[in-house]
């Protein structure tokens, strides 16, 4: 990270100065975790539970972001998908170190639609689109031996075809009822908003304790 540029690391974290949208406020903390050249900005952990409510976590990338809600792409075979279609709610954690801000988002999962995961399918590396067939994603395996041999035999098989996408491949959405933004202070005196979505669509901020 050292040609990272770092500025405000003391700054606050003030109800005053940010959105009164939290999807509004979450993108411009990210745009500038992108421009200051964080790496990998759009990873963040996934958490979801089962029915009987054991959680798991894991780390995926941010795919797309807006007033719709935040969009992540998985195999819908795989542990956090058969969570989700047994307990369709979730949470994610957005953490920049550098610039000492955090973002937790709460709220619903539904798959998105098959032409919506189908588009972005098709902007995926061509290694990417095959991992996506060859893997079962979570299952136990034999070997990694057999995996790369199903890589390479799909490699042959699509050799001169364009790889179309799985029906057990595609995108969710999280869409947010609670979102919390937190900035690093000096004494552990940290700030920390909470925007909690109410029923006529407005959202209400409230500062918690650190």
């Amino acid at each position: 990270m050292e040609n990272i540029t770092i500025a405000n690391k003391s700054a606050e974290l003030d109800e005053r100065n940010v959105h009164a949208n939290p999807v509004r406020q979450f993108q411009l903390w990210f745009d500038e975790a992108v421009s200051r050249g964080l790496p990998m900005a759009e990873a963040m952990t996934l958490s979801t539970a089962s029915g009987d409510g054991k959680p798991t976590a894991r780390m995926l990338l941010l795919k797309e972001v807006d007033e719709a809600g935040f969009v992540f792409y998985t195999n819908y075979r795989s542990r956090k998908a058969r969570e989700l279609d047994a307990n369709p709610f979730a949470a994610l954690v957005f953490y920049w170190e550098p610039l000492e801000r955090q973002v937790r988002v709460e709220g619903k999962v539904a798959r998105i639609s098959a032409d919506e995961s189908d588009k972005y399918f098709e902007t995926r590396p061509r290694e990417s689109q095959l991992g996506a067939i060859a893997s079962p994603q979570s299952d136990v395996i034999e070997s990694r031996e057999l995996l790369e041999q199903r890589f390479r035999e799909l490699e042959e098989e699509y050799r001169d075809r364009t790889i179309a996408r799985p029906d057990h491949w595609g995108g969710y959405r999280l869409v947010p009822d609670r979102i919390e933004f937190w900035k690093g202070r000096p004494g552990r005196l940290h700030d920390r908003l909470l925007y909690e979505l109410q029923a006529d669509g407005s959202w209400r901020r409230s500062r918690l304790a650190p």
